[in-house]
């Protein structure tokens, strides 16, 4: 007979089975899966497309983090599993608000809307998918999982045949719909409140009560079509195959989804190894390869950007450094994409024990390359100076498996969007030599991954 605590817990019972190569295309595979809707595509990882909540996690306030590891580690631990490859395993995705108390619950935009973009958006929020289609090397496998007292072998099996039959006998491409276009757009903060908002940062800067601050901008867009999340990503997909693209929705209606091609990675755990990075410091990308090799040779030797990165980097270290028997910091470099390149230092730990990816996850953020030092000092300042709420902008968004392992990406050259509206989001590292034209500048550069994919 089970105890108490084994019969209290959800009953999870999961089912994978390779698939025939004829699979629809990638746009079509996430027009066919039911919402909510998940993309994870890593340049490293294989690719998911997922459908359905088989379970939802959520959590609010400053412990969210722990609050997810919990309920994750409960609900995988009476998992039934059976998946013939590692990739197609269970997992749960989502992610986490950037501010402990999250998203506001409003606020008013110039044309008197008093909805935040992020009203769907919890502090924290994951998903357990009911199908997910992963393509891995070897071929893509297709997962079935189910939760509660229903959840039988039986059942699951007798799902993943259905579906298995029902995305075969769906068209191997879809029409790629046309551009939205934008038929207005509307700035959170004016020149003149960007001057105003830097130079204060840098006077707190001078006078060593910061170090450093990340500050961003907000993009109001409305569009003059339907948004085509699907056509979107597979667009960025080809445009910036180094990032991470994602798409995280939620249970809402009408429906909204936070997307984006982000080139940072937060951290990456399989087993004790955590593989993360610095990425702070940026440039635009040159005309010809001469010029762009010229542009990134003079970001390796600018004054600015290298003190910017090296505080980042010093940070990730001593963020790690509780956790690690050893940390290695590799050569600082060029990360180059398609509208800018950036200062990148690759850097890994093996850790003493092992550890949740949830923990790291926490110790790292909010980096410096997002938020600022010291932490609190700049998010103080972050808090003062934006108008605007970041919700999941720039925060931690990614996986988890059922050992603790996990990747998280950094929200970036991200957007928050129903049908007919999308936020853009986009920061620059204010230093004490910063000046604030050229930091207008850079955040313009940092729009144009969405912005492009919107414009008709």
């Amino acid at each position: 007979m089970e105890s108490p605590r084994a019969a209290d817990r959800p009953r999870l019972v999961s089912r994978s089975i390779p698939l025939a190569d004829s699979v629809p295309s990638f746009r079509a595979l996430v027009d066919e899966m039911e919402p909510p809707r998940t993309v994870w595509n890593a340049a490293d990882e294989a690719r998911v497309v997922a459908g359905g909540a088989a379970a939802t996690l959520t959590a609010d306030g400053p412990d969210r983090f722990r609050q997810i590891r919990t309920a994750a580690e409960r609900l995988f631990e009476a998992g039934d599993v059976h998946a013939g490859t590692e990739a197609a395993c269970p997992r749960l995705f989502g992610g986490f608000a950037f501010h402990s108390d999250g998203a506001a619950a409003s606020e008013t935009t110039d044309n008197g809307d008093h909805t935040s973009p992020w009203a769907e958006f919890p502090d924290a929020r994951f998903v357990f998918p009911r199908v997910q289609v992963t393509q891995t090397e070897g071929g893509p496998w297709l997962t079935v999982n189910a939760v509660g007292p229903s959840a039988t072998p039986a059942a699951v099996e007798a799902k993943l045949d259905d579906e298995r039959e029902r995305l075969l006998s769906r068209a191997a491409t879809a029409t790629a719909a046309p551009r939205p276009g934008i038929t207005d757009r509307r700035r959170t903060t004016t020149p003149t409140g960007w001057r105003t908002a830097v130079r204060n940062a840098v006077e707190r800067i001078d006078a060593g009560t910061l170090r450093k601050v990340v500050l961003a901008q907000a993009l109001e867009a409305d569009l003059g079509g339907n948004l085509a999340v699907p056509d979107i990503l597979d667009r960025l997909s080809e445009k910036y195959p180094d990032c991470t693209r994602f798409l995280i929705e939620p249970d809402s209606e009408p429906p909204a989804a936070f997307f984006g091609a982000t080139p940072e990675r937060l951290v990456s755990l399989r087993g004790r190894t955590v593989e993360t990075g610095a990425l702070a410091g940026t440039t635009g990308r040159g005309e010809t390869p001469a010029e762009d090799e010229w542009l990134a040779e003079e970001l390796l030797a600018d004054e600015k950007n290298v003190h910017e990165h090296e505080l980042v980097a010093e940070t990730i270290r001593e963020q790690l450094a509780p956790f690690a028997a050893s940390v290695s910091v590799g050569e600082r470099g060029i990360k180059r994409l398609a509208t800018v390149q950036h200062l990148h230092t690759p850097i890994t730990a093996e850790l003493t024990e092992d550890t949740h990816v949830l923990d790291v996850v926490e110790a790292l953020h909010p980096t410096p390359a997002v938020g600022g030092l010291p932490p609190d000092r700049a998010l103080e300042t972050i808090r003062e100076t934006e108008p605007f709420d970041r919700g999941w902008y720039a925060a931690p968004v990614g996986w988890i498996d059922a050992a603790g392992n996990g990747t998280f990406a950094v929200g970036l050259r991200s957007a928050v969007a129903t049908q007919r509206r999308a936020t853009l989001f986009a920061g620059v590292g204010i230093v004490d030599d910063s000046d604030p034209d050229a930091e207008w500048d850079e955040v313009e550069l940092k729009f144009r991954p969405i912005l492009d994919e919107l414009e008709a």
